[in-house]
């Protein structure tokens, strides 16, 4: 079931989605999708860029990529998993590595949802709805 069927509506303009990723081009297309919908978007290339950003804006959702230099997006969801000003944040990975140990150190580290690239625009948005939408 998607996010909203039920006549549960969230006003998108509050909710604020962070998107990790170390690669340009699928950041500007990610953030196109998500302001296209009507969230606020706050981006970072890296961990460490991310957690500031979290320390700062408090997001409702953080989309993660796993592969990046320095922090990966695995250890980027436990700090944020253990740090209780974060307790409301839902973790969706969205990432390339999409074995079964992948998944089950996604899930380990604190994801709510793990999907693989590629994607498709509208399971992303939806993913990201339910989220907000059912925690």
């Amino acid at each position: 079931m998607y996010a909203f069927s039920r006549g549960f509506m969230t006003d998108k303009k509050k909710i604020k989605v962070l998107l990790v990723d170390d690669e340009p081009a699928i950041l500007a297309a990610l953030e196109f999708l998500v302001k296209k919908e009507g969230y606020q978007v706050w981006k970072a290339g890296d961990g460490e860029h991310a957690l500031r950003l979290m320390e700062a804006e408090r997001p409702e959702v953080a989309v993660l990529d796993v592969m990046m230099p320095g922090m990966d997006g695995f250890e980027l969801a436990r700090r944020i998993r253990n740090d209780e000003r974060f307790n409301h944040t839902r973790i969706i990975f969205l990432t390339a590595k999409s074995t079964q140990s992948d998944r089950f150190e996604g899930y380990e580290s604190g994801g709510e949802v793990y999907m693989p690239k590629p994607f498709d625009n509208d399971e992303l948005i939806n993913t990201i709805n339910e989220v907000v939408e059912f925690g």
